[in-house]
C-alpha cells in the first residue's frame, strides 16, 4: 500500500505472534530511523532495543504491566540523549551548553520524530506495534532498568512484533477541529461539543466494556467522558505526581543545573 495508505490503516496493536523480527529487518527499520530531521542535525537521541524476556520482564512494572511489553518480541525505548554530544565536547575543550530544559526538549522532539520514522518503517513490512506512555510518565525506574547514564531520559517506547490481531481503526477528531488555517482560530462551545460528539460516544461505549472502569463511573457517580478522563485515567493529583517526579529526575540526569547565571 502506499504511505499515505499505510498511516490511515494504522492501529496500536497489543496481541502479537510469538515470532521475532529478524535481524537484518530490524536494522533496516531502525537505519531508517536514523535518516531522520534533529535539530542542527545533532542526533541527540539513542535507541535502546530490548529482545532479552527477562529484562522486558523488567520494565513490565514502570510500564504499568502493560502484556505487550512482554508478549512482543522487541521493545524499543527512544530516549533523548545529550550524554554523546557533551562528552564531544569536552573532549574537543568545547563549552558545553546543554545541561538544561530547553536541551531536554531538543532531545526530546528528535527521540520522538526518530520513533515515528521507525514505527511508519515497521508497519510497511508488517510489523504492528503500540506506543507506551509509561516510557516517560516513569523515565526514571525505566532509566534505571535500562543503565542510562547521566544526560539521557527516555521519552518514547513501544512493543513491536508480528500482529496477532486486527483491531477496528480507533475514532479521530474530525479535521475541522484539529486544523487551523492561516492563524489559530478559538472554538465557541458549540464547536467544542461538535468536535467532540463523537468521542464522546463511541469513546464512552468502548470504556464502558470495562468492568474496573464501569464500577469506577458507578462509584465516583460519573456522567460523561470528560469526567472519566480527569477523575479517573488522568487525575489531577497523578499527573502532579508524574511532573514532579520527572522534574527530579530530569535533575537528576543534569539537564536542570543552575549554575548561577
Amino acid at each position: 500500500m502506499s504511505v499515505i495508505q499505510q498511516i490511515l490503516n494504522h492501529r496500536s496493536i497489543r496481541k502479537y505472534k510469538p515470532d521475532p523480527i529478524p535481524e537484518d529487518l530490524l536494522h533496516e527499520i531502525l537505519q531508517a530511523g536514523i535518516r531522520t530531521s534533529s535539530s542542527g542535525n545533532m542526533q541527540t537521541y539513542s535507541i535502546i532495543v530490548t529482545r532479552d524476556q527477562q529484562l522486558r520482564e523488567k520494565l513490565l512494572k514502570p510500564h504499568m504491566g502493560q502484556k505487550m511489553v512482554v508478549d512482543a518480541p522487541v521493545f524499543l525505548t527512544f530516549c533523548a540523549d545529550f550524554n554523546r554530544m557533551r562528552r564531544w565536547l569536552k573532549i574537543n575543550e568545547a563549552a558545553d551548553n546543554f545541561d538544561n530544559f530547553f536541551s531536554f526538549l531538543i532531545g526530546s522532539i528528535d527521540a520522538i520524530l526518530v520513533s515515528q520514522t521507525v514505527a511508519l518503517a515497521a508497519e510497511s513490512h508488517g510489523l504492528g506495534l503500540c506506543f507506551l506512555g509509561s516510557t516517560l510518565a516513569n523515565a526514571d525506574e525505566i532509566g534505571e532498568i535500562l543503565g542510562l547514564p547521566k544526560n539521557v531520559v527516555p521519552v518514547a517506547g513501544f512493543s513491536l512484533g508480528y500482529p496477532d490481531e486486527q483491531p477496528d481503526l480507533r475514532d479521530r477528531l474530525p479535521f475541522s477541529g484539529l486544523v487551523h488555517w492561516e492563524t489559530y482560530r478559538n472554538y465557541s462551545d458549540l464547536e467544542i461539543q461538535d468536535i467532540y460528539s463523537e468521542r464522546d460516544n463511541i469513546g464512552w461505549q468502548r470504556y464502558m466494556k470495562s468492568k474496573w472502569l464501569r464500577e469506577q463511573v458507578d462509584e465516583k457517580g460519573i456522567d460523561n467522558l470528560a469526567q472519566l478522563y480527569t477523575e479517573v485515567k488522568y487525575t489531577r493529583s497523578s499527573h502532579q505526581d508524574y511532573s514532579r517526579k520527572l522534574l527530579t529526575y530530569l535533575e537528576n540526569q543534569e539537564f536542570m543545573i543552575n549554575k548561577g547565571d
